[in-house]
């Protein structure tokens, strides 16, 4: 006799036990007097050899060489800067687990409700600064190292930023996580662990962004735990058969394993830290050793690159088929292993499905994590039993839902064909939701096209699922991030639901930024001036920005105003020596320097951009030496990527580098204007770009930019801000005082009125604006390489021009002209930057979150003993 198995069983998973018990935390067993037990072996010893954290610096060198021995398996004999940073991250991530089991068995302890922040991007940056600065050891941590033969800031540049994001929403997620740990909530954060990042970016020859793969991970990641134990199966395919009360069996199909991965986020000054769980795709069944043996090699590992393939890339371009499938998958994916995961926490509470909303609150950081809903309501119909209008109601009463876009065209809508293929079970959910949600709007008897729009399935040929529409309906309360968006979100876009559901469902929370990365971070020679100006420790305007009210009081002092300038210099020399290193180009770093660093977009109309430093070098060209000896010198920095499929956005970076080579090689002009477009935008390409500037340029057309984070953290960093009413720009305007801003173009209710004039009554851009047609003209006729190649990004402009850039072409010159003459008078100009970094008190994160924590959450601070 011997032991047998099913063929077809081999290379499948093990069944899987009950998940009883978590590395995520747990609770001791108490005896009967409520004394708890010690769970195992010598209770003395285990805590005599249990450790505490390392804070002085002979312990913070031991853990560091400890870990060189025995993580890294090397020496002092062959230990280089990246050896040296792995084995201080490591020795810091240490510190980090201590604090972090504290938390987690505080909060498994004490039972709060928690908030759960979903979002498909977190834009993290560098961690080992960001951790040291929050635990307090930046200092002992400098001396360990140099003691060790190392410089801390040689190690920084080791590390690469981790490739989970790229953009203002990404990173506005991981300004939360930071604050919601540092103002000590129960936060966690769910995306997805890209293998690749959304890509790295480099310029060919002939200017044209090239994408390849971000080996982000290509040197293990050593602030992430994997956790073998939480892993989910989520099924896709297949088909679902309805049953009895609205309830349905899905079978068949594929199932993937999402294995987690987390990464603790410390607080500032505080013992809690929370947690960033990642999800990794892999194999439910593995390599395939039958097909392998047959001969049949990619047999043997298709299952395993289907599966791999969807935590692969961030954001695949969806111009095609697959590539559409890809992203509705990857969404599905990351919403079903988190809402398992948040499920297995909450009924490990032992508490009634009823009180789920009581346990738990989902943030939808935009429409990406929409199928959170249906999939809630799946588990709650299917695996729980619980009636279809009690499930509804706890669904609705669970999530909220933070809107990002007014722009139509960036709502998101999914194929129903294809929904219906890939989850079948979802799509007869949300026709069933559709159906609930007809018989509540009989109050709009015969209104068919108010019912049109609100419907979450847009009628044509395919039929489309608008997922904007189903976070609506489907979430307690709906925020714009700036209080003009939110208005706008109530007005155009949501204004069938606001008359529906009451305005009281619609609000505002304007976004903020961390003060930790973004100042003290970023610009700790200005942290400290201002620590010192203000004789405050920087943990006091650090955790309260508004303490920075205070400089307003040494605005005219002439030695502080220096001082300023001084630091200001400073950081524009650092960023010289990154390009001169990273480009081997030389800047004029007494020359104002003027940058835009956002992702590629024409709303965000870094074309204007680039067409006024034309405009600006054809002046120049026209000026006569005599003249060109007054103008004031000025170098402009653009970064950000193009998403691979959008053609136009591209084009404006492949404009942007060819006339970067003109103007900087033009020896009449080339000591008065510089172009530089600096590749692979990251966040630690900000923390050096930002401190810098002399002025930011935020020109998005007015009604298109929901907010912005960028212009925050320029502004707190003593740049002055160019840019149209719109977004967050207003509110930094009213904080800051106007006169301390360069705004210019119409405003949002002139927009509309406007593009139905380019479309009906269309005016050539030569009678319009002049300037701006000659600067098309230049363009086209090859002054800047190839004209030919640029003519569809001209066309943008010369037909329909959505955008406005030939209405607002000459208000925006005549805005610059006002930075000019402002950037004469140095006193002045340093004033109005001490103003406006004094000023920045309401947009912090740490005021975001505890508005979403006490009017959307309902949840509340809770300190790790």
């Amino acid at each position: 006799m011997t032991s047998t198995i099913d063929p077809k069983a081999i290379g499948k998973p093990a069944p899987k036990r009950r998940h009883v018990r978590s590395l995520t935390g747990y609770t001791p067993e108490t005896d009967e007097s409520g004394k708890e037990k010690w769970p195992r072996g010598d209770e003395k010893v285990w805590k005599e050899s249990m450790r505490e954290l390392d804070k002085d610096v002979p312990s913070i060198a031991k853990s560091i060489v400890n870990q060189v021995q025995t993580s890294l398996a090397r020496q002092a004999y062959n230990l280089d800067n990246l050896g040296a940073y792995q084995a201080a991250a490591l020795a810091v991530r240490d510190n980090l687990i201590l604090n972090w089991n504290d938390t987690q068995l505080h909060y498994t302890r004490k039972e709060p409700k928690r908030a759960y922040y979903l979002s498909l991007e977190f834009l993290m940056g560098r961690t080992l600064d960001n951790a040291l600065l929050n635990l307090g050891l930046k200092q002992p941590y400098n001396e360990a190292v140099n003691k060790l033969g190392f410089a801390l800031e040689d190690l920084l540049e080791q590390e690469r930023d981790a490739g989970l994001g790229n953009g203002g929403l990404g990173r506005l997620a991981a300004c939360y996580l930071d604050s919601s740990a540092s103002q000590e909530l129960p936060v966690w954060g769910y995306g997805l662990r890209y293998k690749y990042g959304i890509f790295q970016q480099h310029i060919s020859p002939e200017g044209a962004q090239l994408e390849a793969p971000d080996p982000w991970l290509e040197h293990d990641n050593p602030w992430e735990l994997p956790r073998l134990d939480v892993t989910y199966e989520v099924r896709f395919y297949g088909h679902a058969e309805r049953l009895d009360n609205m309830k349905a069996v899905w079978s068949g199909g594929q199932e993937v394993l999402a294995m987690a991965y987390d990464t603790m986020i410390p607080g500032y000054e505080t013992k809690s830290t929370n947690n960033l769980r990642l999800w990794e795709s892999k194999p439910k069944r593995g390599f395939d050793l039958n097909s392998f043996n047959a001969g049949d090699y990619e047999r043997a590992v298709e299952s395993s690159n289907s599966a791999a393939a969807i935590t692969s890339v961030l954001y695949p371009n969806d111009h095609t088929t697959f590539g559409k499938e890809l992203r509705l998958k990857q969404q599905y994916f990351w919403t079903a292993a988190s809402l398992a995961d948040i499920m297995r926490r909450f009924k490990n509470l032992d508490k009634p499905i009823t009180e789920f909303p009581d346990y738990v609150a989902i943030q939808l950081n935009d429409t990406h994590p929409t199928l959170a809903i249906p999939e809630l309501m799946r588990i709650l119909v299917d695996e729980e039993d619980v009636p279809w209008d009690l499930a509804w109601q706890i669904t609705t009463n669970t999530f909220f839902f933070t809107n990002h876009t007014v722009l139509p065209e960036a709502l998101e809508k999914w194929p129903v064909p294809l929904m219906s293929h890939l989850l079948p079970r979802h799509m007869q959910i949300i026709f069933d939701i559709v159906s609930f949600i007809l018989c509540i709007l009989k109050k709009f008897p015969g209104d068919r096209d108010k019912l049109a729009r609100m419907s979450l399935i847009e009628e044509g040929y395919p039929q489309q699922v608008r997922m904007a529409n189903l976070a609506c309906i489907g979430s307690r309360k709906v925020n714009g991030v700036a209080e003009l968006h939110s208005e706008l979100v109530k007005t155009t876009i949501m204004k069938d639901f606001v008359d529906f559901h009451g305005v009281s469902k619609f609000s505002n929370v304007t976004n903020g930024i961390t003060p930790r990365r973004w100042l003290d971070q970023c610009n700790p020679g200005l942290s400290q001036l201002i620590s010192d100006t203000l004789k405050l420790p920087k943990a006091v305007f650090l955790k309260d920005l508004y303490k920075l009210e205070g400089l307003l009081k040494h605005v005219d002092d002439p030695n502080f105003q220096k001082k300023w300038a001084v630091i200001k210099q400073s950081n524009k020399e650092r960023l010289a020596r990154y390009v001169e290193a990273t480009l081997g180009l030389k800047i004029n770093t007494h020359a104002m320097f003027d940058v835009q660093i956002k992702r590629l977009h024409e709303y965000k109309r870094q074309t204007l951009n680039i067409m006024g430093v034309i405009h600006r070098y054809l002046t120049l060209k026209d000026m006569t030496p005599a003249e060109r000896k007054k103008v004031n010198p000025k170098v402009v920095f653009f970064a950000g990527k193009a998403a691979p499929g959008y053609y136009v956005a591209k084009l404006t970076i492949r404009l942007i580098v060819n006339v970067a080579r003109i103007i900087n090689a033009d020896p009449d002009t080339k000591d008065l204007l510089q172009l530089y477009f600096l590749p692979d935008y990251s966040v630690s390409l900000a923390e050096v770009l930002i401190p810098a500037s002399d002025i930011s340029q935020h020109i998005s057309t007015a009604g298109t930019e929901a907010s912005g984070t960028s212009n925050m953290k320029f502004c707190l960093n003593g740049g002055l801000l160019v840019g149209t009413v719109d977004g967050a720009n207003i509110e930094i305007a009213e904080e800051v005082g106007e006169n301390n801003v360069f705004f210019f173009g119409h405003l949002t209710p002139a927009v509309e009125d406007l593009r139905y004039q380019h479309m009906y009554h269309p005016v050539p851009v030569e009678q319009k604006c002049p300037a701006l047609a000659r600067v098309l003209n230049e363009v086209s006729a090859g002054r800047f390489g190839d004209g030919g190649v640029y003519e569809p990004l001209l066309n943008t402009i010369r037909q329909h021009d959505h955008y406005l850039l030939t209405e607002d072409f000459d208000s925006y010159i005549e805005a610059l002209k006002l930075v000019d003459q402002a950037y004469q008078d140095r006193t002045e100009w340093i004033k109005k930057s001490i103003r406006t970094t004094a000023k920045m008190g309401k947009f912090s994160s740490d005021r975001a979150i505890v508005d979403y924590a006490q009017e959307y959450w309902n949840i509340e601070s809770t300190k790790p003993e």
